[in-house]
């Protein structure tokens, strides 16, 4: 099984692009997309793979979102993570399949001058409490927002106060969410340099001065299942490129 996730910083901008053509050419399985950008009734991709297209879009328009596309219909769809807090801006769907369930997030970020860490430590907490609520094992994917370790980040000795590589955001993914599941990209290649978002100023992108936020986790026991994880660099339409997990499952 591919399944592939992407957030793609605005679905409307990137369908007046060449996601139609990404879509048929990577061929996933299952494909989840976060950032959205827009309410449901603007959202609507043409794509004869994909049959069940299921939608989360936040109450701020043009903001936030997630979405999945699936080849074959899941057996229950369930949108947040129950919690009226954090449950208006369409971060999170999760798809119930026989054997597993494939979530899809995209984490708050922290924000200019950290303005929203304080609300990130809570998600994080509150996130992996929804993780503890499922009897399945789960393939988890998204936009964590988070680098976790320097080798994910080019400059990590001047990021270390910026959203997204502050101590308290990754010593937080450790103990919030990598308590619950597994890197699949960091556990196949402990020592590879790659990254999944750049930013749009400086030419990061041409200069590869990017992070790795973008990750396909995976619970324990099917670790030994996947085959490969592999991030797209080649892919372009969003400050991110997608990532990929090949599993048997």
């Amino acid at each position: 099984m591919k399944c592939i996730s992407w957030n793609v910083n605005g679905i409307r901008a990137v369908l007046k692009k060449d996601f139609i053509e990404i879509l048929y050419a990577l061929d996933a399985d299952i494909f989840c997309i976060q950032e959205t950008k827009a309410q449901e009734d603007q959202i609507e991709i043409d794509c004869e793979l994909y049959p069940y297209q299921y939608k989360y879009s936040a109450q701020r328009k043009g903001y936030s979102g997630t979405m999945i596309l699936c080849k074959e219909k899941p057996l229950s769809i369930k949108y947040g993570i129950h919690n009226e807090v954090h449950d208006t801006e369409g971060r999170v769907i999760a798809l119930e399949f026989e054997s597993f369930y494939v979530i899809t997030v995209y984490t708050p970020n922290s924000g200019d001058g950290l303005k929203r860490l304080d609300y990130r430590m809570e998600w994080d907490q509150a996130f992996s409490q929804y993780l503890d609520s499922f009897d399945k094992p789960i393939l988890l994917c998204g936009d964590l927002n988070v680098a976790n370790e320097e080798i994910d980040i080019k400059n990590p000795k001047t990021n270390r106060r910026n959203a997204g590589f502050t101590d308290e955001e990754r010593d937080s993914f450790k103990k919030n969410i990598l308590i619950h599941l597994k890197d699949s990209y960091r556990t196949l290649y402990p020592d590879k340099v790659e990254y999944s978002w750049w930013s749009y100023r400086f030419k990061a992108r041409e200069k590869n001065a990017g992070w790795r936020i973008d990750y396909w986790l995976v619970s324990d026991e099917l670790m030994d299942k996947v085959k490969d994880s592999k991030i797209l660099t080649d892919i372009y339409g969003s400050d991110h490129c997608p990532v990929e997990l090949d599993i048997e499952i």
